[in-house]
């Protein structure tokens, strides 16, 4: 996704790039009610355990939590409802032949409004083994470790 001015995140799911691998990512509108968005707006959101699927040739986002809204009355949404993402037929085919094949999943990376709608960011993901996040995280280290030698040389 692409730097724009404008863009507000309402959500992230930090946790997702250290489960899995991320091999491409694609942008989805959601259909949300007004509760919905007046919640997002507030920051009330959780990702972690979310997921999308395809259901019946139709996107759908399971398990996202949307906290209720605070000034809502008997017209409240369910936290945990399943959502419809909007994207295209033809983006749509392709992801359900990409999902088939050896074990990718739709995982949801952002939620963030752009010019006044909510946007997901979805990511086709597949699993990461315990190794290879040992080995990120001996990556991630061994970066700053390097980087702090430089920047003390540089004191110098």
């Amino acid at each position: 996704m692409p730097k724009q001015t404008g863009i507000k995140i309402a959500a992230e799911n930090r946790k997702a790039r250290h489960d899995y691998h991320i091999h491409e990512t694609y942008e989805a509108g959601i259909a949300l009610t007004g509760t919905e968005v007046k919640s997002l707006r507030a920051g009330k959101a959780n990702l972690k355990d979310s997921y999308a699927r395809i259901d019946s040739a139709e996107l759908m986002l399971h398990n996202m939590h949307i906290s209720p809204y605070d000034q809502g009355n008997r017209f409240n949404h369910e936290p945990l409802r399943t959502r419809k993402l909007l994207m295209h037929r033809y983006e749509i085919n392709k992801l359900i032949g990409k999902t088939k094949e050896k074990g990718y999943t739709l995982v949801p990376l952002k939620l963030y409004f752009t010019r006044g709608k909510v946007k997901v960011e979805l990511g086709l993901a597949s699993g990461k083994h315990t190794y290879d996040k040992r080995q990120d995280l001996a990556e991630r280290d061994a970066k700053r470790d390097m980087e702090r030698t430089l920047r003390d040389r540089q004191k110098e």
